[in-house]
């Protein structure tokens, strides 16, 4: 038997498809599915970096006199060696479910407040300061659950099953308010990093002679772009990015964000601020250039102005 469509199917039909195309037509929906593409790319190919960080901030200062200092090639090889080639890619799950969202978030919430307060113009230093921090903030209050649970991954100080699994256990044994911990710590630390990042990386493509801004070595001069861009800004929230990971892994040694900077400051010095540096900018950088050239490469082929 056949069967007709009626008219009122065939309205209905078209009514839905058209919904369709309107919500992938919306600049700010391609916004996020070039910032969730780019955001992926990064993400495998520096997760290691993100790893070996994280177990440089959480290593504890109790060793004797003398003792050679621990630096990131040691943690490296000791990952390698103790837990396989592939264990530096631990934590890589969370990594995705937070990346693959949170950057689309970031773009489209950045392309959005673009539009909405500069849509005939370019936003200035301050203006791009505010602009980036803004959009990281909101990325960051999403997905701070994966993110507590990403370094706890990365830490190996916790044996869980999966992203979710991790997520209900944290739930049950510290309840949900433990999904929350080092909120302050990374919104002082995403937000100022995403604020510079933008204000450097607009100012100097800014800079660039007109005959460099349109030969055909834009991506590969965006890129560079971002990896001064990422440097700076990765240098001025380093602080934050080590008070933030203890709080993460720890929240039970610490009561409030000064409690881990007086242990952090007490136990290890200044220059315990500053662990994991040289992982953590070498990560931050490259994945926020690749990130940034991706997506503009993306939202240009769509007929977009990133």
């Amino acid at each position: 038997m056949i069967h007709r469509s009626t008219p009122a199917l065939k309205d209905t039909e078209t009514s839905f498809l058209g919904n369709m195309e309107l919500m992938l037509a919306h600049p700010a929906l391609k916004a996020f599915m070039c910032g969730s593409l780019s955001g992926t790319c990064s993400t495998l190919l520096f997760q290691p970096l993100d790893l070996v960080k994280t177990r440089l901030q959480t290593l504890q200062n109790n060793m004797l006199p003398g003792s050679p200092k621990v630096g990131m090639v040691t943690v490296f090889l000791n990952v390698v060696r103790t837990e396989k080639l592939l264990g530096l890619w631990k934590g890589v799950s969370p990594s995705f479910v937070r990346c693959i969202p949170g950057v689309g978030i970031y773009f489209s919430t950045f392309y959005s407040l673009k539009q909405h307060f500069f849509p005939e113009r370019a936003p200035n230093a301050g203006e791009a300061v505010l602009l980036g921090a803004s959009a990281r903030a909101v990325a960051g209050v999403c997905m701070l659950p994966v993110t507590v649970i990403k370094a706890r991954f990365e830490s190996g100080q916790y044996n869980y099953a999966s992203v979710f699994g991790a997520l209900r256990s944290v739930c049950e044994v510290e309840g949900p308010r433990a999904l929350f911990s080092g909120l302050t710590a990374t919104l002082l630390r995403d937000a100022p990093f995403s604020g510079i990042y933008v204000m450097f990386y607009s100012q100097a493509k800014k800079s660039l002679p007109q005959e460099v801004s349109s030969s055909p070595y834009v991506p590969l001069v965006n890129f560079g772009c971002g990896v001064l861009a990422g440097i700076m800004a990765s240098l001025v929230t380093q602080p934050a990015d080590v008070v933030k990971t203890h709080l993460q892994v720890s929240p039970h040694l610490y009561k409030k964000t000064r409690d881990a900077v007086h242990f952090i400051y007490t136990e290890q010095g200044l220059g315990g601020f500053f662990r994991g540096a040289v992982p953590r900018s070498l990560r931050r950088t490259l994945m926020a250039a690749m990130a940034w050239t991706v997506y503009e490469q993306l939202m240009a082929r769509m007929g977009l102005k990133s």
